[in-house]
């Protein structure tokens, strides 16, 4: 694979609450990811960038939300994301900017 289309591949990690919780209970790390990134194009980028080993990807496409804007209705863009299960006894530190 082309090390510049891995580069581009992981837009961002997902932090939230539930994020959070994944990571706890089944080690695995959530990020946002291109809408054409493959699984293994985001295995692939996730070592190639933290240096940790994968065991497996999981993606979920997420829908956009309806919204309003006054009295026009609207629709926000939906989006691609990836569960990366690490292996065990490995972990990606998001606040020291690397692998733990």
């Amino acid at each position: 694979m082309n090390q510049e289309r891995l580069l581009q591949v992981l837009l961002a990690p997902q932090i939230s609450e539930k994020a959070t919780w994944v990571a706890e209970k089944n080690e695995q790390v959530i990020f946002r990811v291109a809408s054409d990134a493959t699984k293994p194009e985001v295995k692939a980028a996730v070592e190639l960038l933290f240096k940790v080993q994968v065991e497996s990807v999981q993606i979920a496409n997420v829908k956009g939300k309806q919204k309003r804007f006054g009295r026009f209705n609207g629709r926000r863009k939906g989006w691609k994301k990836a569960f990366v299960s690490l292996a065990a006894g490995q972990a990606i530190n998001f606040v020291e900017g690397g692998a733990a």
